[in-house]
Order: structure tokens, then C-alpha cells, then sequence
């Protein structure tokens, strides 16, 4: 899939002009780019020491922050494998038992939901005009106000379909949702609630900062790319990454892609779509690769 989609994002744009647009980057800004993304990975290391606490586990932070980067370099192969090899790290050397290490981790991917979900929610209020006007070119109002009606109507149908659950797959989905839920309200419930919560916030301002300054290092996106552009590239990216083994091929097409609604030129955008996916999965490769090879190093006397 994604050699795919590697294909298809270059027989779109010729690769002489993506050529020319990474010879004339500006590495300073993809470099400061590259340093949000290391922090926000140094960030999430030291997050994950606040849920493992109430445990009673308490794993050097080094063996934590080698093993974020191992669980990323391991999404690029097979996606979401990243989670389990990183409860095993610790489950080997912090004898961390698995199952609570996973279910930590789990719990901290439902705080990212939360905060992936506000994102949306303040570009869609940010841009609430604009993205109305698409949506009005793009379909018919009537077949709006009828899928939006049919949205509430299947929610709340939803609901109390859940409520009333009882047994087979309902039952599931409800003890789902009801997990989730406790999920993030025990984080209210933490000792160092509001470290964790500095942490995710922190977390998610260098994902952006980091988008915004790597945007930078292309000259002729100065001056072009709004505070909406910036906020819609950065989530149709995000759910990129999510879709494919780190939005191989997909990211450069999903960032172009919600540039050009705002008439952004669509080669310089592309051009930004492969340096900023490139510049992080490079830092992954180089600093997920260390960690595999130096883990066991650190860990020699145990």
C-alpha cells in the first residue's frame, strides 16, 4: 500500500521540482522542526513515568525513552506493533508485568484521542465559515441537512441502544466505550494529574509547532499558509500517519491535499508534505535504531 502510494504522490508532481524544492530548503528550520519532534518524544517518555507510578513501577527514564523510540521505529514496519514491543521493553528490563505496562499505554492513547479531537473541534470553529462554503460547492445542502440529522438521530440511537445493553456484541461495544470513558477520568484521578496533563498538552503544541517550522524551510510557502491552513494540513497529516505505516506515500498527498483548498500552490506544498514526513522519519530510523542497539548496552549489568 504504501509503495502505492509512493508511486502515485510522484507520477502526480515531477520529482525534478521536488528535487530542486529540497536542494533550495532551508535545513535550519527542518532541523528546529526535527527538535520538537525529539522533545515531544522526550515528553511522552516522561508521561508515561506518571501512569506507571500508581502502579508501583518506577523504570529509569533512559529504559522509557529508548523504548518510545523502538515503538516508533516498529509502527513503520507494522503498524500499531509499536504499543506491544514497547510494554515488552519494559516488561524485560524494568521487569514491568505486560499487561499493566499495555494497559498504561492504551490509557495514554486515549488522552492523544482527547486532544486530537479539540484540534478539530478549534479548527472547525476557527474555520467554521470556510469549511461550510466547501462543503456548500462540494454537496448539495439539502443531502447536508439530511446527514446531519441522520447523525444526531443514530447517536442518540446509539446511546440508548447502549444503555440498554445486556448481552452479545452490544454488551461489548458498551464495556468498550465504558473502558474508554474510565480511561480518561482516571487520569483526573492521578497523583500527578496536572504533570500529565502539562505533558500531553506540551506533547501536542511541538506536533504543531514542529509542522509549522518545517513549513518554514520551503520559501514559497512564506506568507501563503493561514492559521486554518496550518491547523487542517496538520490534521489531514495526522490521520495520514494513522492509516498507513507512518504516512508512507499518503502524508505529502493528505498535506498537499488540504493546502490546495486554501489556493496553496500545490507543488511547493507536496514538496513540504515529503521533507516534513521524510526529516521525522529519519530522526525515528536514526534514534529508534540507537535505542534497539544500545538497550540491552544500558541494561548489561541487570
Amino acid at each position: 500500500m504504501g509503495v502505492f502510494l509512493v508511486w502515485y504522490s510522484l507520477s502526480k508532481t515531477p520529482i525534478d521540482e521536488l528535487i530542486k524544492h529540497f536542494k533550495n530548503a532551508n535545513y535550519t528550520w527542518v532541523t528546529l522542526g526535527v527538535l520538537c519532534g525529539i522533545l515531544s518524544h522526550l515528553s511522552r517518555a516522561y508521561r508515561w513515568q506518571y501512569m506507571l507510578d500508581p502502579l508501583g513501577y518506577k523504570p529509569k527514564y533512559p529504559n522509557s525513552v529508548m523504548a518510545v523510540f523502538i515503538a516508533y521505529l516498529a509502527n513503520l514496519g507494522i503498524p500499531r506493533s509499536g504499543e506491544a514491543l514497547r510494554a515488552l521493553t519494559l516488561t524485560n528490563y524494568e521487569d514491568v508485568p505486560f499487561e499493566k505496562g499495555f494497559g498504561t499505554i492504551v490509557a495514554e492513547r486515549v488522552a492523544d484521542l482527547i486532544i486530537m479531537l479539540l484540534v478539530i473541534i478549534v479548527t472547525l470553529f476557527v474555520q467554521f465559515d470556510f469549511i461550510w462554503n466547501i462543503l456548500m460547492k462540494k454537496f448539495d445542502p439539502t443531502k447536508i441537512a439530511l446527514l446531519l440529522s441522520a447523525l444526531v438521530i443514530g447517536g442518540i440511537a446509539f446511546i440508548i441502544f447502549i444503555k440498554k445493553a445486556k448481552k452479545g456484541i452490544a454488551l461489548k461495544i458498551k464495556n468498550f466505550v465504558l473502558g474508554i470513558y474510565e480511561g480518561a477520568t482516571s487520569i483526573l484521578k492521578m497523583k500527578n494529574k496536572w504533570g500529565f496533563i502539562f505533558h500531553t498538552l506540551f506533547i501536542w503544541a511541538m506536533y504543531i509547532l514542529m509542522f509549522y517550522i518545517t513549513m518554514l524551510s520551503v520559501e514559497e510557502l512564506h506568507g501563503k499558509v493561514s492559521a486554518g491552513a496550518i491547523l487542517i494540513g496538520f490534521i489531514a497529516g495526522s490521520f495520514s500517519i494513522a492509516a498507513t505505516n507512518g504516512g508512507i506515500g499518503l502524508y505529502p498527498i493528505a498535506v498537499a491535499s488540504a493546502f490546495t483548498l486554501f489556493a496553496i500552490p500545490k507543488v511547493p506544498s507536496e514538496a513540504f508534505g515529503w521533507i516534513m514526513w521524510a526529516s521525522q522519519t529519519l530522526m525515528i530510523i536514526i534514534l529508534g535504531g540507537l535505542s534497539f542497539l544500545y538497550l540491552p548496552i544500558f541494561n548489561s549489568k541487570k
